[in-house]
């Protein structure tokens, strides 16, 4: 998305008024504001008319209500990571961020139901540590962990590493409070595990990108905190082989798996590039798996990993392997994953997809579309990895900077039509688990069904008639 410095000028006399409606310690203007159009990773520099920062649910009421009455559209957005422009303005002469940081309690941890009543603006491990402290454990882990925002993850339907184990937060969520476009509240924070009657209303806003209401509290499912974790690294001859490991691990340690990671050489190499310092064990090999299966009780959950891994040695899949001995040794494998994304960013500017395939295809995918960028842009790197378990492959390429600044972008936008090209014939999503923003906004149009659209329709209009919340974000109205 590009935004241009002139549009971003917008009437002062509207802030103005915002500020006299809701009060100056709502109400953030000019250069205040600058950190909340920017979006993750500093590609994008927007605007708006103000940021306004509700404390409340009532809050948020007022402040979609003085927003309505100024004829302005609202922005929902939560930690700022997302990854498809989904929570950027793009019209910023008659738009305004609404931020739920400010929003952040944990309202209800209850220990004997298994359920925390959290507001939407809270930070995911700031929760993560709050239950941890309780003894149970929220599942949801993402490499953006220290910023994102629980509102912003069940808007997203945010996936991360224990998707296989644990599901998408869709399936974490018990249920929801969302103010509604017209600045009404949809009470649905039951804590409930069997609620059948009729219509499941809070599966509408997850995964909606805030384009039919606010979330300002969520009430979701823990679980009792696992105290053995075992993590592994382990070398292969191929990615093929990578398939046949995972296809092992779930009948060897059934759903005590809660990862299974695949990764390139080149993950290495990033690695490194961005983390000097971090040891970095079994370079040199064509493909690696990172594991991790956890567990509490009587399970013994080392004897798990040490047979699953003799077996897979024995049977030639694995060429090598290392097991975490302590939690630290644990965190630097993991970093070895985190640093590859890092290293691809300070590269510079680059093509991040996020897709997914059927599982028995995700090989197959990868070397074709790897084979395709090669074939036809050459200077151009590719760096696939991402989650076996549930087919998400993000197959990332980094652009021939050689050839200027000015042909970064080009190739980018080469690059994602040539995968989009080959996912297509897998039957592929272009969004797993990041969503659809404004960024693919373009992409899934194109592929949308008329039933699918015209449904879909229907339900935004439903909700938000005048189309004036996150109005630009997934796709267009008529």
């Amino acid at each position: 998305m590009t935004i241009h410095s002139e549009t971003l000028q917008h009437d002062p006399a509207l802030s103005g008024r915002l500020i006299d409606m809701l009060g100056a310690d709502l109400v953030l203007t000019g250069e205040a504001t600058a950190s909340y159009c920017r979006d993750w990773h500093g590609d994008v520099q927007s605007s708006a008319v103000a940021v306004l920062r509700p404390r409340s649910t009532a809050e948020v009421q007022a402040c979609v209500r003085a927003a309505a009455a100024l004829e302005l559209e609202i922005v929902p957005q939560g930690g700022n990571t997302g990854l498809v422009l989904g929570a950027l303005p793009d019209a910023p002469a008659k738009q305004v961020v609404l931020s739920l940081e400010r929003m952040s309690r944990i309202r209800d941890l209850d220990v004997d139901n298994f359920s925390a009543v959290i507001e939407a603006g809270a930070v995911l491990e700031q929760v993560r540590e709050a239950v941890a402290a309780k003894g149970l454990y929220f599942p949801l882990s993402l490499g953006a962990q220290g910023s994102c925002q629980i509102g912003g993850n069940v808007s997203t339907n945010a996936g991360g590493v224990n998707v296989l184990r644990y599901g998408m937060t869709r399936e974490l969520v018990l249920g929801l409070e969302v103010v509604l476009p017209d600045g009404s509240v949809f009470d649905g924070l039951s804590r409930l595990r069997k609620d059948n009657r009729g219509i499941d209303l809070k599966q509408l806003f997850i995964g909606a990108e805030g384009t039919l209401g606010i979330v300002t509290a969520v009430s979701v499912k823990l679980l009792p905190a696992p105290d053995q974790v075992a993590t592994a690294l382990v070398a292969l001859p191929r990615l093929e082989d990578v398939i046949a490991l995972y296809r092992r691990a779930r009948r060897d340690c059934c759903d005590l798996m809660s990862a299974f990671e695949f990764m390139p050489p080149l993950a290495m190499v990033l690695a490194r590039e961005a983390m000097p310092d971090l040891p970095i064990p079994l370079e040199g090999h064509p493909a690696y798996a990172l594991i991790e299966i956890s567990g509490s009780g009587l399970v013994n959950i080392d004897d798990l990993m040490g047979r699953f891994l003799e077996a897979a040695f024995e049977s030639g899949l694995a060429l090598d392997g290392v097991v975490a001995q302590s939690h630290a040794q644990a965190r630097n494998l993991w970093a070895i994953r985190e640093g590859m994304n890092l290293g691809q960013a300070e590269r510079g500017r680059h093509l991040r997809t996020d897709i997914s395939v059927p599982l028995s295809r995700l090989a197959d995918f990868v070397a074709e579309a790897e084979a395709a960028i090669t074939r036809r842009m050459p200077g151009c790197i590719c760096v696939s990895y991402g989650h076996v378990g549930d087919g998400n492959v993000h197959l990332n390429v980094l652009p021939d900077y050689s050839q200027g600044a000015g042909q970064v972008e080009p190739q980018i936008l080469m690059a994602k039509k040539i995968v989009n090209e080959v996912l297509d014939r897998y039957d592929g999503s272009i969004s797993a688990e990041h969503g659809i923003g404004r960024l693919k906004k373009s992409d899934f149009e194109q592929r949308l069904p008329p039933v699918h659209r015209a449904l879909l329709t229907s339900v935004r209009r439903a909700f938000d008639p005048d189309g004036r919340l996150n109005p630009g974000c997934q796709f267009d109205l008529p």
